[in-house]
């Protein structure tokens, strides 16, 4: 089956009429973080409550992340608007039902909330509004609109021209220019050549790869067919890590549904062009982030880094030329070429276009999915979207990037949150992962967390890091036990440069991040941990000076 045009329009007609019957929709968070945190089913229980009631008009929807995590589970409600929070079965009836008797659920307006109004949803622009599982409600709402446009209408070239055009830069955490990446693969002369979605998201607190997996399977895979198709690839490997099992089961939903509507495998809408796609399950190492990395351990081999050149692009699966991006990169795809590059580019700042999604956490109120302009502030994004400090406290440090990335003090609240900007203090804008440290943290602490992690996830095939992390995290717990002296803040500061310098892979390139940037903005803490013997957090127990 290979569909027409006229048949998607089809599709989405159905699909748009059969919702037209329901003048009520209840739309159940079914991402992980809402499911984590249920008593029951709360979709089978509302579905069961509906049919009691005989309220054929009401839809009973499962959808994906609604965004505001911390408040799960979520239930929305259209066309009232109204969202609701830390539903469970006793409370569930209430929103179908307007029974006086029953108790109710906490009730938020979206309209009213800074949480919802300051973001704009590109990539999460279905999220929370669609069924993941329903292909029909992804067609419905325009998908895989753009790749027929592509396919059909646009040479390769247009596809290249209008993703450089747009600005858009990898949002796994370089930030290289995607259209320039895309470009250098479609350049190489190959029979054969492959696109990967790197879908490994291993940042602690990171969780913007997984909800969108979870939430809008399609994007991903409308992305990765219209790369194939800009760069002449055949075949496509989601590498997605094990432990993310909701989300591989909604990939596999995903591929299978769209293989039958013959939007993936050979003559995609009556074309010459095939493309097929794979799932690759990681066993969770954080170094196959990195892209020669995932390329070992797809063609079965342990996955370590090898120098580079030759690169991906060149050199990749199998030898054969290899576009790598990851999820969030390619579900940017398909708005951009619907919308033009224009309007992409006209959002964010001068060299960071777009939006950026950032897995909000830590001690901030409101936390959640978020999705916000580049340049945003970081002040914006705590106190306004994320609410401010949880439990009266005062912010400290805003940790942003991950294991590679580093610690941001107040007096860089205002900060854009740009890939430049971020840089330019010792910070990287990383996947998107956001963690908000307030006074009870300890920053030598938060560094010998960072480093202790990074000497775990070493796949140890170059000695600086092998070494370099192991020592420094060496000297991190010394500090925390009271046993260091200054001296070896500057061996600390030597070895940081020694692993960011030498190291094969970017895992040991930045793994100094988070010591460097905690070094420069908080040294009067180490310096009190080791002159004083006193932790002014009270975090590191060992230390009992005043």
């Amino acid at each position: 089956m290979s569909l027409t045009l006229e048949e998607l329009n089809d599709i989405a007609e159905k699909e748009l009429s059969r919702q037209q019957q329901f003048s009520r929709q209840i739309r159940v968070c079914c991402a992980a973080s809402c499911l984590s945190c249920q008593d029951a089913d709360l979709t089978q229980q509302l579905q069961q409550t509906a049919r009691q009631q005989a309220m054929g008009e009401t839809e009973i929807k499962p959808v994906g992340c609604l965004g505001l995590c911390k408040e799960g589970p979520l239930v929305s409600v259209h066309p009232e608007g109204t969202l609701y929070s830390h539903v469970q079965i006793n409370t569930s009836k209430a929103i179908l039902l307007s029974e006086s008797s029953l108790p109710r659920p906490s009730a938020i307006d979206p309209g009213q909330s800074l949480f919802f109004t300051r973001q704009n949803p590109i990539v999460l622009r279905n999220s929370g509004s669609i069924n993941p599982e329903r292909i029909e409600e992804y067609i419905a709402v325009g998908g895989y609109k753009a790749l027929y446009q592509a396919i059909r209408n646009m040479h390769p070239g247009e596809i290249l021209s209008q993703i450089q055009q747009s600005g858009l830069r990898g949002r796994g955490g370089a930030g290289y220019p995607t259209g320039l990446k895309w470009s250098a693969v479609a350049k190489t002369k190959s029979t054969q050549k492959y696109v990967i979605c790197n879908a490994d998201e291993g940042d602690p607190g990171a969780f913007m790869d997984r909800s969108v997996l979870e939430s809008d399977p399609h994007s991903v895979l409308e992305g990765m067919a219209i790369a194939g198709y800009a760069v002449g690839a055949q075949a496509g490997y989601i590498y997605v890590r094990a432990e993310y099992p909701l989300a591989v089961q909604r990939l596999r939903t995903a591929i299978r549904q769209a293989e039958k509507f013959g939007l993936l495998g050979n003559n995609i809408f009556n074309s010459s062009f095939h493309f097929s796609l794979t799932i690759r399950l990681g066993a969770g190492a954080f170094v196959c982030g990195e892209e020669t990395a995932i390329i070992a351990s797809i063609e079965g081999l342990p996955g370590k880094p090898r120098p580079r050149p030759p690169y991906p692009a060149t050199s990749g699966i199998k030898g054969c030329p290899t576009l790598i991006n990851n999820v969030e990169t390619f579900a940017n795809i398909s708005p951009i070429l619907t919308r033009g590059s224009a309007w992409f580019a006209g959002i964010g700042t001068d060299k960071s276009k777009g939006t950026k999604v950032f897995a909000l956490a830590g001690r901030v109120k409101r936390t959640g999915l978020i999705e916000v302009p580049m340049g945003t502030t970081l002040r914006e994004i705590i106190f306004d979207i994320g609410g401010g400090i949880s439990d009266n406290g005062t912010f400290k440090a805003a940790q942003t990037g991950g294991p590679s990335g580093g610690c941001i003090p107040k007096q860089h609240l205002d900060i854009p949150m740009d890939y430049e900007s971020l840089a330019s203090i010792g910070s990287i804008m990383g996947s998107g992962g956001l963690i908000v440290l307030d006074q009870s943290s300890c920053m030598v602490d938060v560094a010998k967390f960072f480093m202790e992690f990074c000497t775990s996830e070493s796949c140890g095939k170059c000695v600086p890091c092998r070494v370099g992390t192991m020592q420094m995290y060496t000297i991190l717990d010394k500090i925390t036990r009271g046993q260091a002296q200054l001296s070896d803040l500057e061996q600390l500061e030597d070895l940081c440069d020694l692993v960011r310098s030498t190291s094969l892979c970017g895992l040991g390139q930045t793994a100094p991040n988070p010591v460097l940037s905690t070094l420069r903005f908080f040294r009067d803490e180490y310096i009190s941990h080791i002159q004083d013997q006193h932790c002014p957090a009270g975090v590191c127990s060992l230390l009992t000076g005043k």
